[in-house]
């Protein structure tokens, strides 16, 4: 028995080369090493900030992504040299072309940089994106660009891409912005107002994800910008003081979540290499989450491990500021004892899906009780108290490499789950599969 299950498990396909569905395994334990793929938030803010230089820049260790190659390539079109190899992408300003269109695909951090971007640069620009980005707002950031200056007209439903943009028209001053949908409304105007005519003070009101902010102004001091910050929700950026340089990328923590959550669900333990304990990226605090849920979570060398123990304790928790962290912490609530309440997200539902919704959906699909807030979820941890349910279940992922790398957690201890349209995770994690079976065969 023991050598036809050996033979039956050789003849499955490995998680890495799926296509179109990915059955996982059930009822496994995790054990390995993970090179933790280069910062995606990261990498996309260097991108922006070498366009806005105009100066040699050489990206050590960037992420090479679906998300982070749209981003080049749009620069390329709009005049900059991109060059690659192994380890490295080297940019070099080139001419400014006169006009260019640039797609977006559904790179929302892509669309709201090179919205402001572009109006600090010369050129007439059309900015476009998929049907899903399409979706997602821009009013709030062309407001407070258009009282910078700016000049942008919406081509079609009037707050949403897709955009023409009259380059060169940023003439600096004073705004206020709304960021309540997305930081990413703030950190455009600070890089942007970097290659305003004149001065830039920016006021920041209901701030979402106020970790991506510090990320942003700490990427902008690596580029020698000029800021002042009289208060907590107030710049001023002086123009042209960006220099060029060369930066090594981090780990990203938003794709380590994922091993580690993997560890802290099925038992076992990942060793997590890349990642730094004093990283600004915001997504390094879901690390307490899994602490706080019973993991144990050790630096051991400057390796970060995850250990699962033997059971998980559901907690509740505002997750503002980690909004990337809703559908992997979902994942593993029903399986922590007691009722996790996950609070203050209203914002997941303008991502690259209703990531509320989406989460809500599919773990009711895999059998989960949970009830789906305006704001929030709240799961039980019915597979913690009773029997874990079984079956091929197919799960959706909308599109939304989050939604499909969390549902594979969850098929670590409910078995029979298969992920539909699992090469989504190429936007930001190409590697996820790969490591993950890595990870079950350890």
């Amino acid at each position: 028995r023991q050598r036809q299950m050996c033979i039956r498990d050789s003849m499955k396909p490995s998680l890495s080369s799926c296509r179109g569905r990915c059955p996982i395994p059930g009822g496994v334990a995790i054990e390995g090493t993970v090179e933790v793929p280069p910062s995606k938030s990261l990498t996309q803010r260097f991108l922006n900030l070498a366009f806005l230089a105009r100066q040699p820049v050489v990206l050590v260790g960037p992420l090479r992504s679906d998300d982070t190659e749209l981003f080049a390539e749009a620069l390329s079109r709009a005049g900059h040299e991109v060059s690659l190899d192994d380890d490295a992408m080297g940019l070099r300003p080139g001419a400014i072309p006169d006009s260019g269109d640039l797609y977006c695909g559904n790179n929302g951090t892509m669309l709201r940089f090179l919205t402001a971007s572009l109006t600090a640069t010369p050129g007439l620009w059309h900015l476009d994106g998929s049907d899903r980005l399409r979706q997602r707002p821009l009013g709030p950031l062309v407001d407070a660009l258009c009282s910078l200056g700016a000049r942008i007209e919406y081509l079609e439903q009037e707050g949403f891409a897709p955009l023409r943009i009259s380059g060169g028209t940023l003439e600096g001053g004073c705004a206020e912005i709304d960021a309540r949908q997305s930081s990413q409304f703030a950190s455009a105007i600070l890089m942007a107002a970097t290659g305003a005519k004149k001065p830039v003070e920016l006021r920041v009101r209901s701030l979402a994800s106020a970790p991506y902010v510090d990320l942003t102004l700490d990427t902008l001091e690596r580029f020698q910008a000029t800021i002042d910050s009289p208060d907590e929700s107030t710049w001023k950026i002086s123009p042209g003081s960006l220099q060029g340089g060369e930066w090594t990328m981090e780990g990203d923590y938003s794709a380590a979540a994922y091993p580690a959550a993997a560890a802290a669900l099925a038992g076992g333990s990942v060793r997590l290499h890349g990642v730094s304990p004093d990283s600004k990226q915001g997504d390094r605090k879901f690390m307490q989450v899994l602490a706080r849920m019973g993991a144990r979570v050790e630096w051991h060398s400057g390796v970060l491990q995850v250990s699962g123990t033997s059971t998980l304790r559901s907690i509740e928790v505002d997750l503002a500021d980690m909004p990337d962290q809703v559908p992997t912490l979902a994942a593993l609530a029903p399986f922590a004892s007691g009722t996790t309440s996950i609070e203050n997200v209203p914002h997941l539902r303008i991502k690259e899906s209703d990531r509320l919704a989406a989460m809500s959906t599919e773990l009711r699909r895999l059998g989960a009780d949970l009830v789906e807030l305006p704001d929030g979820l709240k799961i039980r941890g019915c597979w913690a108290e009773g029997p874990v349910p079984a079956g091929e279940t197919e799960v959706e992922t909308y599109g939304d490499h989050r939604i499909a790398m969390s549902l594979a957690l969850c098929g670590l201890r409910r078995p029979g789950v298969i992920v539909k349209d699992p090469e989504v995770v190429a936007k930001s994690y190409p590697g996820f599969w790969r490591d993950l079976e890595g990870l079950i065969a350890g």
